[in-house]
């Protein structure tokens, strides 16, 4: 794709900006109609003469405006090149859309070109023609034929025809100027588009409010029937490209000052612990320094949309997406109904402005946890792997979102009890309960007991304890805090669970400024997994490590109390005396105890009982807030320097993903609102996103790959909630992101009208999963040098790996649904042979084997998936996948004949008509001039230069090209 809709746009007219002032949405969540209509037609011209007279013109038309009030041309649009043919029917149409100020006194002005070559490098006038778009709008069935006069007002051999276009009413137009043996048969029903169920023609079905700055192109190709289907391509910004990363920055802020303010509130340490806290908090504020300034720098940017190609190495830039855009195709067929087809193109996810010298992410993260160990060794901490990094950010994550809502229903609960309200003081107890059974078994784990130990042997009076206890050590290092086992045993025999045999290690215990060796009991951490050497953490006796399992155990206790005193309160409420259960009446013995004590409403005795509890809750909050901050500076300890500079670049390639997905995922959910198979589809099973990438294994793009495999990998971690909008005004349909480095949650709200016709599981908030899968394929000169020099077992690792993902997708999906909920197409393929050959194709050593792309967009649009396209900048190899993606549907799906496969592809791809015109100069501003850019067969003299042979070679055809043009 080209960088974005400022360059593709300068040949369109100032499209109007939606940011605004944007389109409402109606009930039924379509756009709401501007009052003014849109005007899309169609190019033909007759009996056409080329300048020479001894050949058929290359014909192509120029389009202008000429504003009404300011009087002067206004570049708009060009068609493709017909060549000779002095009866030329243009495919590539002219549209006008809703959201330009098109009135019926705008003028149109028509300049005819004769290309005298195919690479367009000289031209000669063959006449214009100026027409309103009132007379279009007033003319009999629409269609004007104008007479093309010189500029100096003399007639011009030749005519224009221009005919109105209505996407949505296409009707069976007359083929004037092509025929086909063809024989006549109904265009194909369109059931489902590729990735959104039939809508209504009369409805074209909203792309979102956060979507502006649309740029249109229209054709007309022709069906195998010799019938004509209008093609209508739209694409467009997105305001997620900079709103979802700054709203990524102002959380990767609010985490890190937690977590420093988490790290002072540890209170004393020793010597050893404090110096490298104080280490890591001065990590954490550079990065903190550093987010804030480029936050402040992306509040400064006001109009853009989109980060071009040229900006990806901007440093203020660089959590931006590059070129994020969408594309829809639409298709209208004779009397059938229209069928949309939605892509995202966006350029690959990586750390440009890092550079990829030593690599991407995936490899640097290798490294980096291979050197993690002997990093703890150096920095004296306790080595932790990345499952138990990660638990800790659970328990942390968890804590935070669990606590504050069992206060709240706890809140709830009195209220209830305060209204005399029997199901109110139920439905809270139920909800209390549930969320309190959580925030407990979330943190029964070993891991919190064991870095509550580690932390306590962090302690400044840990050391001077351990050597009053163990006076024959004085003449020692400070660290060194236990003997071996031949000495002393280890104090965590005498506790229970701990038996001899299992308490000596050999290895070095590090912590708490400790470097001796020492033989601990190892203690266990997570699923059970012992704890090795630098592992080891040493045992205080005075440290009681049943306390823990106490605290949290209270919590249980105390629920158990309220739950047994609101049963007693039903139960006296209840008015029928039935016979009590035995369980129950032990429950009732509890409460009549505490009654006993405790007289009063429901509410003053509820009141001690639930305040007690979120004491207990609270005490236990902050043991276990303490626990995992020390175990996440141990981490952050071991990670110095270059942990912090692998996060720094892992937020800045997850951005710039995030803000992809939610892109397609918001473009594919307005799609699909009256969709009930889709529907039902997300909220039971979720959504396939699906990353067609075209980087090649060689040079820097394999850092890009690497970028990019571990940036849509991280994608896993976000969830998608639909809430209710509070206003339908723009600002408040405008996503959220929420949540920590673990764990995101995208709530994108809808108008009250559109939220209420949604199923009811998606309007309680149950979070919607979305499944990444990215498949590579490189496709450019590099890839081939790559293949046939270097290594690409990167890039089928990603393949094989993503395509489990696919396939466990897939049997998850027909678990759970039935397939007949799925779009229907007119190539029946079973997606269960789909998967196979996609399988196939993984495995097969193959250079450039492109039919993984093919098969895997294929299987993606049969499972109402999001479709993504990525390559470097998202330009060229981007734009010829996307083209030649749309055509093959029209050929698969929409009957495109033949003979126009390869002009509709000519069409899509024609760079002069997304808007090279200004080549090609106005006749009023002179004369026609023969435009001769530079030869473009003289620019790769410097690659070729590598090789005398490749040398010799060019030689040749440039020699050869140069007779041929001057013959």
């Amino acid at each position: 794709m080209e960088d974005g809709a400022q360059q593709l746009g300068h040949c369109m007219v100032d499209m109007k900006e939606l940011n605004a002032d944007p389109e409402g949405l109606s009930a039924a969540g379509a756009v709401h109609k501007s009052k003014r209509p849109q005007v899309e037609f169609s190019l033909a011209c007759n009996d056409l003469v080329a300048s020479g007279g001894d050949r058929k013109p290359n014909a192509l038309v120029q389009v202008a405006v000429i504003d009404p009030h300011k009087q002067h041309l206004i570049s708009h649009t060009c068609t493709e090149i017909v060549e000779a043919n002095g009866d030329p029917l243009f495919l590539t149409g002219v549209t006008f859309p809703s959201e330009y100020h098109a009135s019926p006194e705008t003028l149109v002005k028509l300049t005819v070109y004769d290309a005298k070559d195919k690479n367009q490098e000289s031209s000669s006038l063959v006449g214009s023609a100026t027409f309103s778009v009132g007379e279009l709008l007033r003319a009999k069935d629409e269609r004007l034929t104008l007479s093309l006069r010189y500029s100096d007002g003399a007639c011009a051999a030749g005519t224009v025809v221009v005919s109105r276009l209505k996407m949505g009413e296409m009707e069976e137009v007359d083929v004037d100027h092509i025929t086909t043996d063809v024989p006549s048969h109904k265009c194909p029903l369109v059931c489902e588009s590729a990735s959104h169920a039939g809508i209504d023609r009369e409805n074209n079905p909203p792309t979102g409010p956060v979507f502006k700055n649309p740029i249109c192109k229209v054709y007309r190709f022709q069906t195998e029937d010799s019938k004509w289907m209008l093609v209508r391509e739209q694409m467009e910004e997105c305001t997620l490209s900079f709103s979802v990363p700054k709203q990524l920055l102002s959380l990767y802020i609010q985490e890190d000052m937690s977590r420093v303010q988490d790290l002072r509130e540890l209170g004393e340490l020793s010597p050893h612990w404090d110096n490298l806290r104080k280490e890591v908090m001065t990590r954490y504020g550079g990065i903190i320094s550093s987010y804030q300034e480029t936050f402040a720098e992306l509040d400064k940017i006001t109009g853009r949309s989109f980060k071009p190609s040229c900006c990806k190495a901007q440093k203020s830039l660089q959590f931006i997406p590059i070129n994020l855009h969408t594309q829809r195709m639409r298709v209208t067929c004779p009397k059938k109904t229209d069928a949309f087809y939605d892509i995202v193109t966006v350029g690959a996810p990586a750390a440009h402005f890092q550079g990829f010298k030593c690599g991407g992410l995936q490899r640097l993260l290798s490294r980096y946890e291979a050197e993690k160990k002997s990093f703890s060794t150096a920095y004296q901490c306790i080595y932790y792997s990345p499952q138990h990094t990660a638990k800790a950010q659970e328990v942390l994550s968890t804590m935070s979102l669990l606590q504050p809502l069992i206060t709240s229903l706890a809140e709830q609960l009195l209220q209830a009890a305060q209204e005399h309200s029997c199901p109110g003081l139920r439905d809270a107890l139920k909800n209390l309960s549930d969320k309190t059974e959580q925030f407990v078994h979330t943190l029964k784990d070993e891991l919190v007991k064991s870095a509550l130990l580690a932390l306590h042997a962090a302690r400044p009076g840990y050391v001077s304890k351990s050597q009053k206890q163990n006076p024959a050590q004085g003449g020692q290092h400070q660290g060194r805090v236990l003997q071996g086992a031949e000495q002393s045993p280890s104090p965590a025999q005498g506790l229970p669970g701990h038996s001899p045999a299992t308490s000596t290690t050999d290895g070095t215990a590090m912590c708490n400024n400790v470097d001796g060796s020492q033989n601990p009991h190892p203690l266990m951490r997570g699923e059970g997994a012992p704890l090795k050497h630098q592992d080891s953490i040493p045992h205080h006796k005075e440290y009681d490590e049943e306390e823990w399992d106490r605290v949290w155990a209270n919590v249980a206790k105390c629920l158990n109390c309220v739950i047994a005193m609101v049963d007693k309160l039903l139960e006296e409420d209840n008015s029928k005396q039935e016979p009590v259960p035995e369980q129950q009446q032990q429950q009732q013995q509890l409460a009549d105890v505490i009654i006993s004590h405790n007289p009063g409403t429901w509410k003053e005795q509820l009141c001690p009982l639930v305040t007690r509890l979120k004491e207990c809750v609270m005490e236990v909050v902050e043991k276990a807030r303490r626990g995992m901050t020390f175990v996440l500076l141990q981490e952050a300890a071991c990670s110095i320097p270059q942990g912090f500079l692998l996060q720094q670049r892992r937020d800045v390639v997850f951005s710039q993903a995030l803000a992809a997905l939610a892109c397609g995922f918001v473009m594919r959910l307005y799609a699909g609102m009256q969709d009930q198979g889709f529907l039902r589809q997300l909220h039971l099973v979720g959504l396939v996103a699906q990353f067609e990438s075209l980087l090649s294994t060689y040079s820097e793009e394999i850092g890009m790959l690497e970028d990019m495999e571990v940036g849509i990998s991280d994608l896993q971690r976000v969830l998608f909630q639909i809430t209710e909008a509070q206003t339908d005004d723009f600002r408040d349909l405008q996503p959220l992101v929420c949540g920590r480095r673990d764990h995101f949650t995208v709530e994108v709200p809808l108008p009250r009208l559109v939220f209420q016709s949604l199923p009811a599981e998606i309007r309680e908030g149950k979070p919607l999963r979305v499944f990444p899968v990215m498949f590579n394929v490189g496709i450019n000169e590099q890839q081939t040098i790559a293949e046939r020099f270097g290594d690409i077992t990167l890039q089928e690792r990603i393949n094989q790996r993503n395509f489990e993902t696919l396939e466990a997708y897939y049997k998850s999906l027909s678990e759970k649904l039935p397939l007949e909920c799925l779009p229907s197409f007119q190539t029946q393929a079973d997606l269960k042979e789909l998967l196979e050959t996609l399988g196939q194709n993984v495995v097969t050593k193959k250079r450039k084997n492109v039919e993984i792309l093919w098969i895997a967009a294929t299987i993606c649009r049969r499972l109402n998936g999001i479709r993504f396209t990525s390559c470097k900048s998202a330009k060229d190899r981007t734009s010829m996948s996307v083209t030649l993606e749309q055509c093959a549907l029209l050929r698969d799906e929409h009957q495109l004949s033949k003979d126009f496969f390869i002009r509709a592809l000519d069409c899509m791809r024609s760079r002069l008509t997304q808007g090279d015109v200004g080549q090609w100069d106005d006749p009023e501003a002179g004369g026609p001039t023969d435009n001769k850019p530079a030869s473009r067969h003289f620019y790769p003299i410097a690659l070729l230069l590598v090789s005398s042979h490749l040398l010799v070679v060019w030689l040749i055809l440039s020699l050869v090209f140069l007779l041929a043009k001057y013959q």
